[in-house]
């Protein structure tokens, strides 16, 4: 497998795709301001040629805040790309596209992954793959992009999500999900009173969820609730894993979250490890399993972002991951690992 970056902070699309001849699949990130006319400017480059592509900032080893960047698959790889429409109200209504795009792969053991972009209820559409991904042993990452648009094959689409079913031709590929925040204490929080439309949560072991954070953090007032959750956001407990659970807003006596919470779920306070030191566990584990590397691509949470470029360490990030080989991806808000929508994480799907 074959995977060539090219980017443009002038959102020139030539520029981007500057020695990209036969390409297999695009992939691409673009700022709202040209996403529109790069969709159809890619089209036009490259007519036929398999494409997803979503509004928001990308990198390489380095960060472009505003412009394309482009992810050129080239050789080795078996490619279907498609949309599932109406995403808020029908989830499962287009599903049969994407099986019958994944049985034309004939996707093999552990070498193939779906990448995807989404332009919300990613909570509900995740659940809608759940079987498909269990059946066929495919692996998922993905994210939703900016400005409610995602674009396929050269048309742009809202209130959907489009994917690329990537069949790698030459090897594996694996998926991997990096968080920098583990249990503060393992203090459990039932939850309650919850709205799962809203994202809203109301209780904590019976008592105000705002209430029951503020105790926890030492925060006084509303605006300082929503700073906090950068440093202690709440977690998800899945058996000894964590999804974790920014918090967007306080509503009243509650919290509104940016994931689902179900009554009875067990929630914990999460705290902030030393970024660095996680980012290299990552590096080594993806070393331990791959021999050679061929290409990343991953979404970083835009809270990451913020967390890590207020630390001055964003660009150290992103060239300690591209020293395992081509690198590139997005920030997301909202990102998914296989069927998991998490919040404040980092997904990658690794090609061999």
């Amino acid at each position: 497998m074959k995977m060539i970056n090219g980017k443009s902070a002038s959102a020139n699309v030539a520029e981007a795709v500057k020695g990209v001849t036969a390409p297999k699949l695009l992939i691409f990130t673009c700022d709202a301001d040209h996403f529109d006319a790069s969709v159809a400017e890619i089209e036009k480059k490259f007519p036929g040629v398999p494409s997803i592509g979503c509004v928001g900032m990308s990198y390489d080893s380095a960060m472009l805040e505003k412009g394309i960047l482009v992810t050129a698959f080239t050789e080795g790889v078996k490619v279907k790309t498609g949309v599932l429409e109406n995403v808020s109200k029908m989830p499962a209504r287009y599903i049969h596209r994407l099986q019958k795009d994944i049985e034309e792969i004939k996707p093999g053991k552990e070498n193939t992954a779906i990448i995807d972009f989404c332009a919300g209820n990613d909570a509900a559409v995740l659940t809608t793959l759940r079987g498909l991904i269990d059946k066929y042993n495919l692996q998922v990452m993905g994210a939703t992009g900016d400005a409610g648009k995602v674009s396929v094959n050269g048309k742009v689409y809202e209130d959907a999500m489009t994917y690329a079913v990537i069949k790698n031709e030459g090897g594996k590929v694996k998926t991997y999900k990096e968080n920098i925040y583990e249990p503060k204490d393992n203090r459990q929080l039932v939850a309650s009173k919850t709205d799962k439309a809203k994202y809203y949560l109301g209780e904590l072991n019976g008592r105000s969820a705002k209430q029951v954070y503020m105790d926890l953090t030492g925060v006084k007032t509303d605006k300082e609730i929503i700073d906090q959750t950068f440093q202690n956001p709440l977690g998800k407990m899945i058996g000894k894993d964590v999804c974790i659970c920014s918090i967007k807003d306080v509503s009243g006596s509650g919290l509104i979250l940016y994931r689902q919470i179900n009554d009875s779920d067990i929630l914990t306070l999460l705290e902030m490890k030393e970024p660095m030191e996680v980012a290299q566990h990552t590096i080594d584990r993806i070393r331990s399993d791959f021999s050679r590397v061929s290409g990343i691509y991953s979404v970083n949470c835009i809270f990451r972002y913020l967390v890590l470029n207020g630390r001055g360490e964003m660009n150290t990030y992103l060239n300690k991951v591209a020293s395992l080989g081509p690198s590139c991806g997005l920030i997301g808000f909202g990102e998914h690992y296989n069927s998991q929508f998490v919040n404040q994480t980092m997904t990658c799907v690794v090609f061999e």
